[in-house]
Parts: C-alpha cells; structure tokens; sequence
C-alpha cells in the first residue's frame, strides 16, 4: 500500500534525526565530554527508538542505556537539536512538519 505524504514527512524526519544521531557518532573521537555534539553522540543507543513502528504495532520501549543516555543530554542541548531539526524543512523548501 502507497504512504501518503503527510504520512511519509514524520518518517522522512524521524529518519534524518536518526542520520543525525548516527553521523555524530563517527565524529565521537573529537568530542569533547560536555559539549553538545558529546551529548548528542551519546544518544545512539536510542535511535532504533527514535523511528515508527510499523502501523498496528507498538512504540518499543526504551531500553536502559538509551534513558541514561538521554537522561545524561541538557536541556539546552535537547532543545537546540530539535529546533535545528524543525528548521530543516524550511531550508530545504519543504512545509513545516506538523505533528498535531
């Protein structure tokens, strides 16, 4: 069956966020312990959660490395990340991603 493209945009984004997450990590070796880019490379054990499920099944539940691993990233430093990532549309010449 054909996705529809408001079905498609938020697992286009959760896809890039993933990228994201995993892009950060080959750059790990540089990173400084505290900095954002740290914190953000420490979030790789949560990407398999960050992607939807199939539909009809169930948000996987996050297994304890990936909440340590968030529970260790600032707010500062969660916040900047997803306002980036809901810049990325724009700068690109797609809509706004819209979850409500």
């Amino acid at each position: 069956m054909a996705m529809s493209k408001a079905q498609l945009q938020p697992r286009a984004l959760a896809a890039v966020l993933v990228l994201l997450l995993l892009g950060m990590r080959a750059a790990e070796a540089q990173a400084q312990q505290g900095t954002c880019g740290a914190q953000l490379t420490g979030l790789a054990p949560c990407a398999r959660y960050s992607v939807p499920p199939a539909p009809g099944q169930a948000l996987p539940v996050p297994g304890p490395e990936c909440c340590s691993a968030l529970g260790s990233v600032s707010r500062d430093c969660a916040c900047g990340a997803i306002d980036i990532i809901n810049s990325l549309p724009a700068k690109c010449g797609l809509p706004r991603v819209s979850c409500q």
